[in-house]
């Protein structure tokens, strides 16, 4: 069981975070040209366009625990689940759709876009931490997470629910309130639940990054393993596509 006064210190600092998105990829540098005359190497043959990836998508869907905040993307929890699925022999292509900071109002701004690449099956949908943090109205959460879920499943897209806590400090009923929200929505949309993402990370020093909030590789392994736990059996029952 996740220690809930602990909690409340790690979700209390998640502001800090706000919109500074992980796991970017810097640019090249400028490859401008300089008036010279071309070299023989101009006239060198370009190479063949790489093949399309034609696996059928799973987008994470969330705020700085999806994006993977101060980690290389090689130890973010979408570059695991995909290290999974390839060796498992699941055929789907993960695409981080995390936004540092997002709230569920950002996330219903964004849903079209991060649903609009390719042909999308699977929707893990974490959001809700930044609404508790901020004290936000648990209805209006409520509303803003029925919206995604609503959108992605006209779309025939398998919605995956990743439950989240509020800060204890909210009060003992807005607390409840809070949680409350994803067993109703997972129950109302019959959606496959992950009870709380950062179980068994959440208030552990050993599975967190310094600033005692966001997971470090450990807790990027944890939170990774809970998901597995309720999205493989969807897999299965669906078909590897």
């Amino acid at each position: 069981m996740v220690n809930r006064n602990r909690f409340a210190s790690l979700l209390s600092a998640l502001l800090l975070a706000a919109f500074s998105v992980a796991c970017q990829k810097s640019g090249g540098p400028d490859q401008s040209s300089t008036g010279a005359a071309p070299s023989t190497s101009s006239f060198a043959p370009a190479k063949p366009p790489a093949k399309p990836d034609g696996r059928p998508i799973i987008v994470a869907f969330g705020d700085s625990l999806t994006a993977g905040y101060g980690l290389h993307e090689d130890h973010c929890f979408t570059a695991l689940l995909q290290r999974k699925l390839d060796e498992k022999g699941y055929r789907f292509r993960v695409v981080n759709a995390g936004m540092s900071g997002d709230t569920s109002a950002g996330g219903v701004n964004r849903i079209d876009w991060a649903l609009g690449e390719g042909s999308v099956k699977y929707l893990i949908l974490e959001l809700g931490g930044n609404d508790g943090l901020r004290g936000l109205p648990v209805a209006d959460m409520k509303r803003n997470l029925a919206e995604i879920i609503e959108r992605a499943q006209a779309r025939g897209v398998t919605v995956v629910l990743a439950g989240m806590e509020a800060p204890p400090n909210m009060g003992e009923e807005y607390t409840h309130e809070f949680r409350q929200v994803y067993l109703d929505l997972a129950k109302k949309y019959k959606l496959t639940l992950v009870p709380f993402l950062l179980d068994g990370v959440a208030g552990n020093r050993e599975m967190n990054q310094p600033d005692g909030i966001h997971p470090n590789v450990a807790g990027e392994k944890v939170m990774t393993e809970n998901v597995w736990r309720e999205l493989e059996p969807l897999l299965l029952k669906n078909g590897s596509e």
